[in-house]
């Protein structure tokens, strides 16, 4: 595949619960090798349409691919299988088993989506080797043995995205990584992330925090209100007026063109 080859389509997709429309008529292609940022204030829709992608909650309308394949009606673990991966913003390990084993789970989950035989497969030196190579990609191999229940804010990020990494995804979703580190460990984990996309995995970053996402990201994607009002390269979506009425605000933007000028 090209830089330019085209793996998810998202097609006019519309997710609505009751009369509210989360998600209304969105369409956008993420490219091989792309690292995308998409973004939008609170209640933009931008969980609810990464949920849609991988299964977690149904599309009223629209039509979902990942390269050849058509993922309406596929449940979340058959998504996986054919190349999705995600983290959530709420980091929920299992914390009666070590960092190493949870990747490891997950490594395992790629065989079965029965958590009981994916915790078997946890005992298999590959799973383990699996493992101990995405956590030393993340950055924290040095807590592969301890329990997660001990681990500060930013470790547990990292921990959740070598869990996705764990299952070798050819697509990436990346639900608000960054949310509640400070400066220093939110730029580290921009940095990791911007690595793994480097390496070769395609990656969707949902992110409030503006001055990583527009330092690492090739392309945004803008919701707000549940539809789509733009996209294109960072510097030039964020100067769009839509996207700085719906998004910044007067004191916000000027702190982004302060930003960008730096």
């Amino acid at each position: 595949m090209t830089a330019d080859t085209t793996l998810l389509r998202v097609n006019g997709v519309t997710v609505q619960f009751g009369g509210l429309k989360a998600v209304d008529d969105v369409s956008f292609d993420v490219r091989q090798g792309e690292l995308l940022g998409l973004i939008g204030p609170n209640g933009a829709g931008k969980t609810t349409l990464m949920r849609a992608i991988t299964g977690v909650v149904t599309a009223n309308m629209g039509a979902i691919h990942l390269g050849e394949h058509k993922l309406n009606g596929l449940p979340t673990h058959q998504r996986i299988r054919r190349g999705l991966a995600f983290s959530q913003q709420l980091v929920r390990p299992f914390r009666d088993i070590s960092v190493l084993d949870n990747v490891a789970l997950a490594a395992g989950s790629a065989h079965t989506h029965s958590p009981l035989k994916a915790l078997l497969h946890t005992s298999s030196s590959h799973e383990r080797d699996i493992a101990r190579r995405m956590l030393e990609r993340v950055g924290i191999a040095q807590h592969a043995d301890q329990m997660p229940g001990i681990q500060p804010l930013g470790v547990l990020k990292r921990l959740e995205v070598a869990r996705a990494l764990a299952q070798e995804p050819k697509l990436l979703l990346l639900d608000e990584p960054l949310a509640g580190l400070n400066s220093k460990e939110a730029a580290t984990l921009a940095d990791t992330i911007a690595e793994i996309n480097r390496q070769g995995v395609t990656t969707i970053l949902i992110e409030h925090n503006l001055g990583e996402v527009m330092r690492i990201c090739h392309r945004l994607v803008v919701l707000d209100n549940g539809r789509h009002i733009a996209s294109g390269p960072p510097r030039e979506v964020m100067q769009q007026p839509q996207v700085r009425a719906a998004y910044l605000g007067a004191e916000a933007n000027a702190d982004t063109t302060e930003e960008q000028g730096a």
